[in-house]
C-alpha cells in the first residue's frame, strides 16, 4: 500500500478550515485520483483554544509555523497565514530549505519574494505551488504554467478582484454612486473595513504581477505595474458606456509590446459582447490571448473560503501525484527583469468625458487640440444637464457633458491634448478618462 502524503497546515482561518473540511469529505475520492491517501497530520495557528467547528483531536498541534515547516513528520507544508513577511515568509523558506514541497495562497508573499522563493525551491528540488494566490478557484496558474506550453502569449488580462467587480456591477444595475456601493459591499462582507487596497487596485496589481511572470517570463514585481482604482467612476460613465455598447470593469492587463511587457491596472471599457463583460458580481475572470489560438476565458469564484480552499487542495493533489513544474513555468534564473512601462507609451482607444462650457468656440477649441495631437474621433455624444423647459430651449451657461471616443492613439497624445484643453478654460473641472480594451 502506498504511504499517505502527510500534510502540515499553518493557518486555520476561513481558508484553512475549508481545506481541512474538503480533505476530510473527499478523502476516499482523492486517494483514488491521486494514487495515495492525503492526511493532515499537523497544524499550526495563533490560538489552539479557538473553536473553529473542526475535529482536531487526531491532528498534532505545533505552536510555531517555522517548526511545523521543518517537522520531519510532514511531507508537504501548506501556508495559509498570509502577509508578505514573517511568520509566513520564514515558514515557507524553512520548508523549501528542508526540501519539502510548499502550497500557498499568499499573493502578497509571492508578489514580493516570488523569485527568491522559486530559486530556493529549485535549489532544494521542492515544488512551490500557488494556484489559490490568483483567481480563487479559477485554474489560471496551472493553465499558464503547464497547459499551454506550445503557445506564445500575447496578452493576459482579467477581473482579479471581486470587491471591485461587485461595486461596478451594483453601480451599473442600480444607478448608485461609488460611495454608496462601497458602504453596501462593506455591510455584506464583500469589502474590508479598510477597502482601499482593493478599490485602489493594489490587490489586482499583486495578482497581475504573478500572471505576467507566468505568461511572459518576467520577474515578479508589483512595483512595475501601473495602477489606478475605481473611485473616480460615476454612474454617468456607466450609463455612457452602456449607450456606446461597452461595460466598465477594473482590469489587470499584461501584454507583449514592441517596447517590452506592459503591466497595468485601471478601469477599462470592454465591448459589451465580450466574454469578460458578462462577468458580474464578485466573480473573477481571466482571458488569455495567444498568437496561435482564439482567446480563452476562464470564469469562476475568485474569493471565499471554499473557492480558495478548492485551489489549495488541487495543488496538494498535484504533489501527491508527483506533478512537479518550475514555480513560474521556467527556471527562476531565466526570468527576465522588467521596468515599469511608462503609460505615456500605451496605445489604444479612449473614452473622454468633459463638462464643456456653453460659450462660442468651445467645440472648435476641443477639436483643434485633439487634432494637434493627431487624435482621431470615432464618436462624439453631447448631453444636456437639467430638463428643457416645455416649448423652450436648454438653459444657457450650464456646462454641457460631452463624451468622445477616440480611435487608437497614445496615452501621451491624449494627456497633452487634455492639458491644452484645460489651459484653454473651455471645460469645467477635470476631464474623465477611461481606456478601452478591444477584443483581439
Amino acid at each position: 500500500m502506498v504511504a499517505p502524503l502527510r500534510v502540515g497546515l499553518a493557518g486555520l482561518g476561513t481558508v484553512g478550515a475549508a481545506v481541512l473540511r474538503i480533505l476530510a469529505q473527499q478523502h476516499a475520492a482523492l486517494a483514488v485520483r491521486c494514487g495515495r491517501p492525503i492526511e493532515v497530520t499537523a497544524v499550526s495557528a495563533r490560538s489552539q483554544r479557538k473553536d473553529r467547528g473542526l475535529d482536531l483531536a487526531n491532528i498534532r498541534w505545533v505552536s510555531d509555523a517555522v517548526a511545523l515547516a521543518r517537522d520531519p513528520g510532514i511531507d508537504v507544508f501548506v501556508e495559509l497565514i498570509g502577509g508578505e513577511g514573517d511568520p509566513a515568509k520564514g515558514a515557507v523558506q524553512a520548508a523549501l530549505a528542508a526540501g519539502k514541497p510548499v502550497v500557498t495562497a499568499n499573493k502578497a508573499l509571492l508578489a514580493r519574494h516570488g523569485v527568491a522563493l522559486a530559486q530556493l525551491a529549485e535549489q532544494h528540488h521542492a515544488a512551490l505551488n500557488f494556484e489559490a494566490a490568483v483567481g480563487g478557484a479559477i485554474p489560471i496558474v496551472r493553465t499558464l504554467r503547464q497547459a499551454l506550453p506550445g503557445n506564445s502569449f500575447a496578452r493576459v488580462y482579467g477581473i482579479l478582484n471581486g470587491t471591485c467587480n461587485y461595486i461596478l456591477t451594483r453601480m451599473e444595475q442600480e444607478n448608485l454612486s461609488f460611495a454608496d456601493c462601497l458602504k453596501e459591499a462593506q455591510r455584506l462582507g464583500y469589502a474590508e473595513a479598510d477597502p482601499w487596497f482593493d478599490v485602489d487596485g493594489h490587490d489586482t496589481a499583486q495578482k497581475l504581477a504573478i500572471l505576467a511572470s507566468l505568461a511572459f517570463g518576467t520577474q515578479v514585481d508589483p512595483d512595475n505595474v501601473y495602477i489606478e482604482g475605481i473611485s473616480s467612476i460615476t454612474p454617468e460613465d456607466l450609463d455612457a458606456a452602456a449607450e456606446l455598447d461597452y461595460r466598465v470593469k477594473l482590469l489587470g492587463v499584461a501584454m507583449k509590446t514592441p517596447k517590452g511587457i506592459e503591466q497595468r491596472v485601471h478601469p477599462t471599457m470592454v465591448p459589451r459582447d465580450s466574454a469578460i463583460a458578462q462577468v458580474m458580481g464578485v466573480t473573477n475572470a481571466v482571458t488569455i490571448d495567444t498568437e496561435e489560438i482564439s482567446p480563452i476565458t476562464l470564469v469562476g469564484p475568485g474569493a471565499g473560503g471554499t473557492a480558495t480552499a478548492s485551489a489549495v487542495v488541487a495543488d496538494i493533489a498535484d504533489i501527491a501525484r508527483g506533478v512537479h513544474a518550475p514555480p513560474f513555468g521556467r527556471p527562476a534564473g531565466l526570468l527576465t527583469s522588467s521596468k515599469k512601462a511608462p503609460m505615456q507609451r500605451h496605445e489604444g482607444g479612449y473614452y473622454i468625458r468633459f463638462l464643456a462650457l456653453d460659450q462660442p468656440g468651445t467645440a472648435a477649441t476641443i477639436a483643434k487640440r485633439l487634432a494637434q495631437q493627431h487624435i482621431s474621433i470615432e464618436s462624439i455624444v453631447q448631453r444636456h444637464r437639467g430638463e428643457r423647459p416645455l416649448g423652450g430651449e436648454y438653459p444657457k451657461g450650464i456646462p454641457v457633458p460631452v463624451i468622445i471616443i477616440t480611435y487608437a492613439t497614445t496615452e501621451d497624445a491624449v494627456r497633452r491634448a487634455l492639458a491644452a484643453i484645460e489651459r484653454d478654460k473651455v471645460i469645467s473641472g477635470k476631464p474623465q478618462l477611461i481606456r478601452i480594451e478591444k477584443n483581439r
